[in-house]
């Protein structure tokens, strides 16, 4: 059995922000304060993420404009990768593009094939203050580059061109259209 306790376990779930709120276009400022407040939003964040069976979160997908993103996702070999980073930064992406499906909490229901690299790696903090560094490969480096892109303002749907971008436009109107 492990020790320590289950992330999220103490925390709650927020509300997800959804495709067009402003916080979600907008780059996220750095944290400064590595206090129980950061820690608190940290457990929020694999609460929400938990409750809405996601492997990724990013604190403005609750409508926190911060730099801090939480995961649990597994790579290509199906290796679980678990944690936390405050602060990242996306530091290298290389290797082959991948052409992957994509889909994110703040557009749920929708998905499309987005390229993103198949190597990733992000340094950052922890609630604590400790650097870190996160390499990621496949299914997880996918994740890495979404959850920074999020805290840059940018959403998947954003780097999609032609044809695709066109398709997830019409379902984008379509959800919007059915709430």
């Amino acid at each position: 059995m492990r020790h320590g306790s289950i992330p999220g376990a103490r925390g709650r779930v927020r509300p997800l922000t959804l495709l067009g709120d402003p916080v979600l276009h907008a780059p996220c400022a750095e944290v400064t304060d590595f206090g129980p407040e950061l820690a608190g939003l940290v457990e929020d964040l694999f609460a929400t993420m938990y409750a809405a069976r996601g492997v990724g979160l990013a604190a403005n997908q609750v409508g926190v404009a911060s730099r801090v993103f939480v995961y649990d996702c597994p790579d290509d070999e199906d290796v679980r990768h678990l944690g936390h980073v405050v602060n990242p930064r996306l530091v290298e992406t290389d290797g082959v593009v991948l052409r992957g499906p994509e889909g994110c909490l703040s557009l749920p229901g929708l998905e499309a094939g987005t390229e993103r690299y198949d190597h990733a790696v992000v340094e950052g903090f922890t609630m604590t203050g400790e650097p870190v560094t996160v390499h990621g490969t496949g299914f997880f480096a996918r994740c890495l580059q979404h959850e920074c892109d999020h805290l840059d303002g940018t959403v998947y749907a954003d780097r999609l061109t032609g044809l695709r971008g066109r398709r997830l436009a019409r379902q984008v109107r379509r959800a919007s259209w059915s709430r």
